[in-house]
């Protein structure tokens, strides 16, 4: 499957934006999908998960309250909304595929997107 993300952008602290992730190919469904973000000379993290059919979905400490994941089957496409943005949100979001488990991390995503930036200033 090829993921194709888009939706980033500049905000100010305070502000919000919507990531979206178009996959193509057959069978969507059938994966675990998650957004994952990389700060410079930070590790990638997983900042939210969420399963098949879309009912269950997990979130980073860090973006509880503030990130929504979800996903439309019909559609093919994962969003992240994100809310009260603050600067330390500020890096490149991936989107993910996996096969395996209700969660995704980074050792079971098989599937990447190619990245987003996003830019809090404060």
């Amino acid at each position: 499957v090829q993921l194709q993300a888009s939706g980033g952008g500049s905000v100010q602290a305070g502000g919000s934006l919507r990531l979206s992730c178009a996959a193509s190919g057959r069978a969507f469904s059938a994966y675990v999908m998650g957004w994952f973000r990389q700060a410079p000379g930070k590790e990638r993290e997983c900042v939210a998960s969420i399963n098949r059919s879309g009912s269950s979905a997990s979130y980073a400490d860090s973006v509880k309250g503030r990130f929504t994941i979800s996903r439309d089957n019909a559609k093919n496409t994962v969003y992240l909304q994100m809310s009260s943005l603050k600067p330390e949100d500020t890096a490149v979001y991936y989107c993910a595929a996996g096969l395996s488990g209700a969660t995704i991390s980074t050792t079971t995503a098989v599937y990447w997107g190619q990245g987003t930036q996003v830019t809090v200033s404060s």
